[in-house]
């Protein structure tokens, strides 16, 4: 029971770790890359998050859900992070 949650924090770790940097990266460097708030970067983000994840899944310690939680957690950070309107006007 202890090993399960001990495994369901390290994975709840991995997507967060994804997530939240992705998310204020995006939002806060990204707000005027148009580029950047196409719904297609969300899904390259992501392949390109999960593709890196994999790839340290060669270090004893990281497995290939991890990685793929990674991803999946760059991805859905970055469409977190897009603008939903207008840029405000200065």
């Amino acid at each position: 029971m202890i090993g399960f949650l001990v495994g369901a924090a390290i994975y709840a770790a991995s997507f967060a770790g994804g997530f939240i940097p992705t998310k204020r990266f995006v939002k806060n460097k990204l707000r005027y890359v148009d580029a950047a708030q196409k719904p297609g970067a969300a899904v390259a983000a992501g392949v390109i998050g999960t593709a890196a994840g994999i790839a340290i899944a060669a270090l004893p310690i990281i497995t290939v859900p991890m990685g793929v939680l990674f991803g999946i957690g760059v991805g859905t950070g970055w469409a977190g992070g897009q603008n939903s309107g207008t840029p405000p006007s200065t």
